[in-house]
């Protein structure tokens, strides 16, 4: 917004056509009809119920010769104080329409120490 004699006025805005939009932005990277987006919400919902814990979140989405690899954190344990919390990151491998083919945990961690992994006492 611009300042004219006292009174806010609305600054212009370019539109972008069609074909420009098209031109300008490379399109979204898609294995299939699934989008990055839709494989990473997929993973996550596919986390929860099988593990029935809260997730924290994707933590990576990637496109693989079949389908996708999405990565989720998960809170497996929760802490007073939360900084105890142990987390562990699991991995899904999901078919080009989202359906899960294998997942797996790869490590366990206090939250905060994601590089060292989490050892029972």
């Amino acid at each position: 917004m611009t300042r004219r004699g006292g009174d806010f006025v609305p600054a212009k805005r370019r539109v972008a056509r069609p074909e420009e939009d098209r031109n300008d932005r490379p399109a979204p990277r898609r294995t299939g009809d699934m989008t990055a987006v839709s494989a990473g919400q997929a993973g996550l919902r596919h986390i929860i119920d099988l593990t029935a814990r809260e997730a924290e979140g994707v933590t990576m989405v990637e496109p693989a010769e079949d389908g996708w690899v999405v990565e989720v954190e998960v809170v497996e344990d929760r802490r007073i104080p939360s900084a105890g919390d142990i987390l562990a990151l699991y991995e899904v491998d999901l078919d080009e329409e989202g359906n899960l083919l294998a997942y797996r945990r790869k490590g366990r961690y206090r939250r905060g120490t994601g590089d060292r992994p989490y050892e029972e006492s």
